[in-house]
């Protein structure tokens, strides 16, 4: 197969063939997969069909015009082989229809252009790359993903390889039509007539067509210069009007027009000569518009009000410069980055924020202008580097303030990875039986298991932020920098937050009882389980105590003792001294002084969370013990896919907001597993 190349292209035919209801088949190459020039972009454009969102039917307009007398029918798109096909229908009846399809039977030389909504976009550089099967030379945008909106008929399309030719054919009422190349020849179904005796078809069709000849590849498709019906006397035929040449004249004059507009242009503005050419400018309108934009890149009088940096930063060196400014370490950036380019990043550390987005423009070969007002700003926003460095900075900034945050929950709870977000079953095989001896005959017993079941779901948490124009013209990169910090440090508190919710709530587990019961063992109550050192050692022995499905102790130690800030030094007290001093009785019974708690070796964790009046079951009083986790299930932090952190995304663009949107979700979530790891003391009587 002979490779393609961007040099190569390919145009295909629509033929517009009149059906039922004023209706005109159409089928084509909407979009041939090459680059474009489009109006406000400063490179050319090349759209990724395999990332193009294809839908059931897209409207046809007439020269992108999104109104109601602007569409002219409906077809359905595809995209396979690195080209975009459309088939459908054009509907007569509307002024600009029907101008379509008359100037398509005249010759005119029409062509399409695709109109996309850009979800993505990435600026190549330097070298190629392969897009739609076709090796692109850089510089040059690729839109990475989009979504179909519409399809136009166009004089001038973006797209050189597109083109359409109506050539519908000719519907003529009358017994017997002429072939255009042979006018003397006898018409079919006719015999030679006279005024007397008018001949009589044997089957006079209704309705005769005459169907334009087969166009060679590359050229303008022709028609018929006349079509002539049977003559008599009453009516004597009169030929057609030469549409191939009306239809040539016009294709000439649209020519000298394109290529008048591109030389009073010279390169300079290829903004304005993108527009004149679709729009059908004269030479005054293009006139005025060239000198009001000559006229405007002269210099002014008024004074820079943003001070930018040299240019030669790359993309990378500038988000490395913009997370030291925000405070992020550099060793550690140098382990996500590389040491290199913190280094290159360093002298440019003080970058303000006016200045990383007149970066951005330069980065993409945009004019950056001496005073940064509303159309700057528009402009910085609209490339496609300023919004990935500055999420990819947030999302720097909120993993520091997140693993900076103290969590809990994380050191009494095992991990999970979840697939989805339904309710996962989480299930346990656990042993039955002791081990047997083997008999003489070395057969080895069987055994048996006992399927356990617990669940856990996820959820997602999230709350959006905004880079405001306002911070961007005090240049306050600190105030935007605050709010992912914030979100940080919520995000590691909504952990805990989820699993002490849960476990003050007591839930009913898969068994249908309660986490903490007489039924599972693992509950005392009354006044003697206040937090003392005989109602920890009652506690611990109760840990110790709780069996396994088959009765036997699951002898796993107690490793944490989790109690309210009221009981916490109490806790220290209790499980750190050396010796525990006990106040003698009437008979002055003598007791060691040895302290056997403090070989116990729990770890003391104290939480304002258990006391808290917002969560439900809140007390001063109530204390727990934990096995470790690893060792013996309590509570499972579930998160989606492996990702156990907070994410910041960029936003979609507010109209209604003069800044740009970031957003940050959390897919997490908390459910009990094993009562066996857990037993608590509600540290008063009931």
């Amino acid at each position: 197969m002979e490779k393609k190349t961007e040099t190569t292209s390919e145009y295909l035919e629509i033929t517009a063939a009149q059906g039922d209801g004023g209706k005109h088949k159409v089928a084509g190459l909407a979009y041939g997969g090459g680059k474009m020039r489009l109006f406000g972009w400063s490179k050319p454009v090349v759209v990724d069909l395999s990332g193009m969102t294809v839908p059931e039917s897209v409207p046809l307009l007439a020269n992108h015009e999104n109104h109601t007398l602007g569409r002219v029918g409906v077809v359905n798109a595809k995209a396979e082989n690195g080209r975009l096909a459309i088939e459908g229908d054009i509907v007569a009846g509307g002024e600009l229809a029907d101008a379509i399809v008359t100037q398509g039977k005249a010759g005119a030389d029409w062509q399409l252009s695709i109109g996309a909504e850009v979800e993505a976009a990435e600026l190549v550089q330097e070298g190629k790359r392969k897009v739609n099967g076709v090796e692109h030379s850089a510089p040059f945008y690729h839109v990475t993903k989009s979504t179909l909106r519409e399809v136009s008929v166009v004089a001038v399309g973006a797209d050189r390889s597109t083109r359409m030719t109506v050539t519908a054919k000719l519907e003529l009422k009358g017994n017997s039509i002429m072939e255009p190349d042979n006018k003397n020849a006898t018409p079919p179904n006719a015999e030679t007539a006279t005024p007397e005796t008018p001949a009589t078809p044997a089957e006079p069709p209704k309705t005769a067509t005459a169907a334009a000849p087969e166009t060679p590849k590359g050229e303008p498709a022709a028609t018929p210069n006349a079509v002539v019906a049977a003559a008599t006397p009453e009516h004597p035929a009169e030929p057609l009007p030469d549409a191939k040449a009306i239809a040539a004249d016009a294709i000439r004059a649209e020519r000298e027009r394109v290529a008048m507009i591109r030389a009073v242009c010279n390169g300079e503005f290829p903004e304005i000569e993108a527009k004149a050419v679709a729009e059908g400018w004269d030479r005054n309108m293009l006139n005025e518009a060239v000198l009001k934009a000559y006229r405007a890149k002269q210099p002014t009088t008024t004074p820079p009000s943003v001070t930018v940096k040299k240019s030669g930063m790359t993309e990378k060196t500038l988000e490395a410069a913009l997370a030291l400014r925000a405070g992020i370490d550099g060793d550690t950036l140098a382990k996500d980055m590389g040491e290199e380019t913190v280094e290159a990043a360093m002298k440019d550390c003080d970058i303000p924020l006016q200045g990383v987005l007149a970066e951005c423009m330069k980065l993409e070969g945009m004019a950056v202008p001496r005073t940064f007002d509303n159309t700057a700003i528009k402009a910085a926003f609209s490339t496609v580097s300023l919004p990935g460095i500055l999420s990819n900075v947030a999302q720097k900034k909120l993993l520091q303030a997140y693993r900076a945050q103290p969590i809990i929950a994380t050191s009494l709870c095992t991990s999970a990875d979840l697939s989805d977000f339904k309710e996962n079953q989480r299930f346990r095989l656990t042993d039955i039986g002791d081990l047997k001896p083997v008999g003489a005959d070395g057969e080895i017993k069987d055994g048996g298991v006992s399927e356990e079941k617990a669940v856990n779901q996820l959820d997602t948490y999230a709350k959006k932020f905004c880079l405001t124009r306002k911070m961007i013209i005090n240049d306050d990169l600190g105030a935007f920098l605050k709010v992912p910090t914030a979100m940080g440090n919520r995000a590691a508190r909504l952990v805990d937050q989820l699993f002490f919710e849960r476990l003050m709530a007591n839930p009913t587990m898969t068994d249908g009882k309660a986490l903490f019961s007489s039924s599972h063992k693992n509950l005392l109550t009354g006044a003697s389980s206040a937090l003392s050192a005989d109602s920890l050692k009652k506690a611990i022995k109760v840990f110790l105590d709780q069996t396994d499905a088959d009765g036997q102790p699951v002898n796993v130690e107690p490793s944490i003792l989790l109690v309210p800030t009221a009981l916490k030094f109490l806790a220290v007290e209790l499980t750190r001294g050396a010796a525990l001093m006990m106040s003698g009785g009437a008979e002055q019974t003598i007791r060691p002084t040895l302290n056997v708690l403090a070989d116990q070796n729990l770890q003391i964790v104290s939480s304002p969370y258990l006391s808290n009046a917002k969560y439900d079951g809140a007390s001063e009083a109530a204390w727990y013990l934990f096995g470790k986790p690893g060792t013996v299930d309590t509570f499972e932090i579930g998160y989606l896919k492996g990702k156990r952190t907070p994410t910041v995304e960029r936003g979609d663009l507010d109209f209604n907001v003069l800044g740009i949107w970031f957003r940050v979700y959390f897919d997490v979530g908390i459910r009990e597993q094993d009562h066996r790891g857990m037993v608590k003391s509600n540290g008063a009587a009931a």
